[in-house]
């Protein structure tokens, strides 16, 4: 196993967790700018009121790309199974 192919897949697994978890990410951002705008114009600093709307906005995401997530970590574990037999030669 030379020094490449390490490399290779190092950066196909990060780009594949970039990948899986950038649309939860991206709704707990937004969710999150929207309610501290809310916050910091109504002068309420509830904690309870950022997190509610960030669990459900999670959840509404994992419900939405739930799915496409799996499929594209299983397709990852298989291609990595897939090329097991030739790292070592």
């Amino acid at each position: 196993m030379d020094t490449s192919a390490v490399i290779d897949l190092a950066r196909e697994a990060m780009w594949i967790t970039i990948l899986v978890s950038a649309p939860l990410l991206a709704v707990v951002l937004v969710i999150g700018v929207l309610i501290g705008i809310i916050q910091a114009a109504t002068s309420i600093n509830e904690m309870t009121l950022s997190f509610i709307p960030k669990l459900v906005g999670l959840a509404a995401a994992i419900v939405l790309c739930g799915n496409w997530q799996i499929t594209v970590l299983v397709d990852y574990a298989r291609a990595i199974f897939q090329r097991i037999p030739t790292l070592f030669t």
